[in-house]
């Protein structure tokens, strides 16, 4: 009796502690507490190592302010548009709101002196950055949640000690569990020929001091403090299609020059800082660019440590003010009830919504948890579509002729609260146009989901739908 008894305040304790620990975010504490239910002890363990929260970790917190000077530095050389009357999209003119709020973000301001090239798919994106690495003087920065001791990922890692050994500071930072798979060997060449390696939070480590949820999940090259790239491709063979489950892998990419690069820089020095302890400093880092470009663009950024979810509050201000279309690519749709409202709402008032997700899962739970939104969506008069070529990875969101998104945050909530991520804002009609047209390219390889038959899939399937639902905040 005594036993039982204290088995129930140690119950009792691990129920009040989530439900203080996470009163922010309902939907993560009911699955939390769902795991909690279904495995007492090894669910709290859990939560204790894997979910704790750390936003106001000291550690966390000076990232920014070690690149204070740098920042200094860009804003000084950008283009800045400082009223809405200089944005040059003619729908963009009339939304104050929307432009109030981007500008009020304190990591990037909205520049006008860049110049974008979309880079559609694995080759395209490879064959880019290769060349930029090539073409390297002074520095190359790399950072990416996984990185492959595979095909492209020993091309890349060539490219980068032939630079090192010419002299070329190259810096590479890679996650700790998107990576767990690189060979010690892999970077021990590295590092042989004078490159810095550094892991973002090493997964053992992680673990232990309870960091292990979060993850940096950007993908960015910054080469001389000129080119920059940043979008949905890692540093492995799958992305060329060499992932025989997958097959045809779908992504897009940026390859970007001008303002924008100094906010790329930025991030990685940030995360320099974080993995390295090393304060980068110099002009150099920071150059003047020769860019003549006059796309106007802003760098979005959010993780674990900022007080604000800037990446979601940007997708949420956009879709608010659509008025005509929103057009979505995206890998994994669990999105925040913020956004499924938003959705929802639009399309109820008549704005045309289409959302591309994969036919092909690379894991059957997160799929899951995505069909399990796609009724609801239809009900409201979403149109979703399922990509069928092979693996849809892109990351795009496309609002009227008002802005476009491409990055590495996926419309999950896992990109949105608990990853490191980082997303290109693009105002420019040409820009907004040239994914688009991808967008209608990748719907001639889709099969739209139709409702009625949606609803007759098999009860297996929804009862799997329903407890992959119920653990989507935390996947």
């Amino acid at each position: 009796m005594i036993w039982a008894l204290i088995v129930l305040i140690v119950f009792i304790f691990q129920i009040a502690t989530i439900l203080v620990l996470e009163f922010r975010r309902p939907s993560k504490t009911v699955a939390w507490l769902l795991i909690l239910f279904v495995l007492p002890i090894i669910g709290f363990v859990m939560y204790y190592f894997l979910a704790q929260e750390y936003r106001r970790r000291r550690t966390m917190r000076r990232r920014g302010v070690v690149t204070e000077v740098a920042k200094l530095q860009a804003l000084m050389r950008c283009q800045l548009v400082n009223r809405l009357e200089e944005m040059r999209g003619k729908e963009f003119r009339h939304q104050e709101r929307l432009y109030q709020m981007l500008q009020s973000m304190t990591f990037s301001p909205i520049t006008g002196c860049n110049e974008t090239k979309v880079l559609t798919n694995g080759e395209a994106t490879f064959t880019a950055m290769l060349e930029a690495i090539e073409a390297a003087r002074h520095h190359v920065h790399v950072e990416f949640y996984t990185i492959r001791d595979d095909g492209i990922g020993r091309k890349v890692k060539e490219a980068l000690v032939r630079k090192a050994r010419e002299g070329v500071e190259v810096r590479v930072i890679y996650d700790g569990l998107g990576s767990l798979e690189l060979p010690a060997a892999y970077i021990r060449e590295l590092r042989e020929a004078g490159i810095e390696t550094e892991c973002f939070l090493p997964a053992r480590v992680a673990f232990f001091n309870k960091r292990m949820n979060y993850r940096n999940h950007r993908k960015i090259i910054v080469v001389d403090g000129l080119v920059g790239f940043v979008g949905g491709i890692n540093i492995g063979d799958e992305y060329l299609g060499g992932n025989p489950k997958l097959g045809f892998w779908r992504d897009t990419h940026l390859q970007v020059e001008g303002d924008a690069v100094y906010f790329l820089q930025e991030v990685f020095m940030q995360d320099w800082w974080f993995t390295a302890k090393k304060r980068l400093s110099g002009a150099a880092y920071m150059p003047v660019h020769a860019c003549k470009g006059k796309e106007q663009m802003q760098i979005v950024v959010s993780g674990p440590n900022d007080k604000d979810a800037a990446i979601l509050e940007c997708v949420f201000a956009a879709l608010a003010v659509a008025k005509k279309r929103i057009y979505i690519t995206t890998p994994y749709f669990i999105p925040d009830p913020s956004v499924l409202m938003a959705l929802r709402t639009a399309a109820l008032s008549g704005v045309d919504v289409r959302i591309i997700i994969p036919y092909i899962a690379d894991t059957k739970l997160v799929l899951f948890a995505s069909l399990s939104y796609v009724e609801e969506m239809l009900l409201a008069g979403v149109r979703v579509y399922r990509y069928h070529k092979g693996f849809v990875h892109a990351k795009v969101l496309i609002v009227d002729e008002l802005l476009a998104s491409v990055g590495t945050a996926n419309m999950d909530m896992r990109s949105f609260f608990s990853n490191f991520e980082i997303n290109a804002l693009l105002f420019d009609e040409g820009a907004i146009q040239r994914l688009e047209a991808d967008f209608w390219a990748d719907l001639a390889e889709c099969e739209e989901v139709n409702r009625s038959h949606f609803q007759q899939r098999p009860a297996r399937q929804k009862a799997g739908e329903i407890v992959a639902r119920m653990l989507s905040p935390l996947l």
